[in-house]
């Protein structure tokens, strides 16, 4: 007896319904909606573009994310001019580390505190204010031959901190610190740190020899000016 073949109801299923079997056709992504498709593309041209421009894989394409500096400060303005009658006969190149430790007392460092490391580089000249002449600080002979001139003693100026030679070498900051100096217009405290520095140098050249070498290139050119006039005998000594 001829076996009768059992007919596949799956096929017939999906002739009937007109579906395809998804193991057999495969699974297919679902469409991305018109409405994201020209976002989507645009993103992708964009993001091409930047990496072109970044990466310099096309000569002379612009940075379309390329910064620029634009400096709108205004004119300097003239406030007051100070006659000077100082003649700076010596200047000291200093350097100094500030090492500012800010913590709290009943806190951890990890907290709140900070920790920074300063490199400071700054200069102080050491001057004889000539217009504290006295009257007889200079004599003349009749014959105009001999000259003595009694100095005032050398001073210090005031410390100058060179900006461009000073920076920040390393910074601890806690956590809420960090919370902080995110909002401040300030962060770090550079102006705390630059005064800060600039005492240190000014205390330092208190304790060096500048006064001394300015009082000793003062008289030698003081002298070499007179001799130049014509005087033989110069003398030149500091005012006790």
């Amino acid at each position: 007896m001829a076996r009768r073949s059992v007919p596949d109801t799956a096929a017939e299923n999906d002739r009937t319904t007109g579906k395809a079997d998804p193991v057999r056709a495969g699974r297919r992504l679902p469409a991305l909606p018109r409405v994201l498709r020209l976002p989507l593309a645009l993103a992708a041209v964009v993001a091409l573009l930047f990496t072109a421009a970044r990466l310099d894989l096309v000569p002379g394409l612009p940075d379309p994310f390329a910064r620029r500096e634009v400096d709108r400060s205004q004119p300097a303005v003239l406030k007051s001019i100070q006659n000077m009658s100082r003649y700076t006969a010596a200047t000291g190149n200093f350097q100094v580390i500030v090492d500012l430790d800010q913590d709290a007392k009943f806190l951890p460092s990890q907290l709140l505190g900070k920790r920074t490391l300063y490199v400071a580089a700054g200069t102080v000249g050491a001057y004889v204010d000539l217009g504290g002449l006295q009257q007889g600080s200079v004599t003349v002979s009749e014959d105009r031959r001999t000259a003595t001139v009694a100095l005032p003693h050398a001073r210090l100026a005031e410390a100058a901190l060179d900006v461009r030679r000073s920076y920040v070498f390393s910074q601890q900051r806690g956590l809420f610190d960090r919370i902080g100096d995110f909002f401040s217009g300030n962060p770090g405290d550079q102006q705390r740190l630059e005064i800060l520095a600039t005492e240190k140098i000014q205390t330092a050249a208190r304790d060096t020899a500048l006064t001394t070498t300015a009082e000793t290139n003062t008289a030698a050119m003081l002298e070499g000016l007179l001799r130049s006039l014509g005087f033989t005998t110069v003398t030149v000594t500091t005012a006790a």
